[in-house]
């Protein structure tokens, strides 16, 4: 079938419909932006790659064959379903769904509490989200977009750093004060530390010893489960910010420390060049960037003028 595609003359067919709407060859090369001649041409070509004659001219006068009013409706068929295929095509670009891949915690986290202003902004655009820690790869998938906690840039792709991370430590207030700011505490024997394998506390101080982090209640390897558990007062964790900072700012968890510390991973915005230039894409991108810009990192300044000087030690 493709070979017989590639001897199809389309251009010829084109113009055919062209001379054969108009009844003239002047009018079809006025529309079309050609000569007559080069009209005249292409109604040979097609003509002689046929076999037969489709159109009798006399003088300016043009008229149809029985041959050339046959094949016209079949040609006009195919143009137009050509056409309305271009044009879904091209709406597709600016409108209609989305395919974006990322972290599920990320999801969960920072980017839902934010999509009802996406809506608001583009309501025509819907975003199908894809969750995995596997890196999407694009060749071999229909997404158009990701947006990826790595060290980046990634070689083959448009990327743009959307934001840094960090890491802290959180707890449920009433699990902070019982026991206090780990600030203030000599040493964590017996503090309910919360393990995560995506997290763990040697990325949050990895001068301290393996000692220094005592076996607490749970080790969790989902970076939301750990948010959940500290937010059920099950003890301290280390969290990245972006995953935390709403359940701070409603109350639900509290800085344990003022000692933070700036991930050697950020989040990126990546998507193959050729996507790069799509107005859906493009939207969803300034979106992304305005969101992330107005995401301000950790306060600990306010945690340490807060902080009343321990009187003693944690008993």
């Amino acid at each position: 079938m493709s070979s017989a595609y590639g001897r199809l003359p389309l251009n010829a067919l084109r113009v055919f419909e062209a001379v054969a709407s108009r009844l003239s060859f002047a009018e079809a090369a006025e529309a079309l932006n050609v000569t007559p001649a080069a009209v005249s041409q292409q109604i040979k070509a097609l003509e002689d790659y046929l076999q037969i004659p489709l159109l009798r001219r006399s003088g300016r006068k043009v008229e149809l064959t029985p041959e050339g009013a046959q094949l016209l409706p079949g040609i006009r068929s195919g143009l137009d379903t050509l056409v309305a295929s271009l044009q879904q095509l091209r709406q597709s670009r600016a409108t209609g769904n989305l395919k974006v891949s990322t972290l599920s915690s990320l999801l969960q986290k920072w980017v839902t509490p934010r999509l009802q202003r996406l809506y608001d902004e583009e309501p025509e655009l819907q975003v199908d989200w894809h969750t995995s820690r596997e890196v999407v790869d694009f060749g071999r998938s229909d997404y158009h977009a990701a947006i990826r906690f790595g060290p980046g840039p990634y070689a083959g792709l448009y990327a743009e750093k959307l934001m840094d991370e960090w890491l802290v430590v959180v707890a449920a207030p009433r699990v902070l004060a019982r026991h206090g700011s780990l600030d203030d505490l000599e040493d964590l024997k017996g503090l309910p530390l919360l393990h995560a394998k995506d997290e763990p506390w040697s990325r949050w101080k990895a001068s301290a010893s393996d000692a220094a982090w005592p076996a607490g209640p749970a080790t969790i390897d989902d970076s939301v489960s750990v948010l959940i558990a500290a937010t059920e007062g099950l003890g301290f964790a280390v969290v990245r910010w972006s995953l935390a900072a709403q359940d701070i700012e409603r109350g639900l968890l509290a800085l344990a420390s003022s000692h933070v510390v700036l991930s050697r991973w950020g989040y990126w915005f990546v998507c193959p060049e050729g996507y790069s230039t799509m107005p859906k894409v493009v939207a969803f991108r300034d979106w992304l960037k305005t969101e992330a810009q107005a995401f301000a990192g950790p306060d600990t300044a306010s945690l340490r003028k807060s902080r009343k000087p321990a009187t003693r030690r944690r008993q």
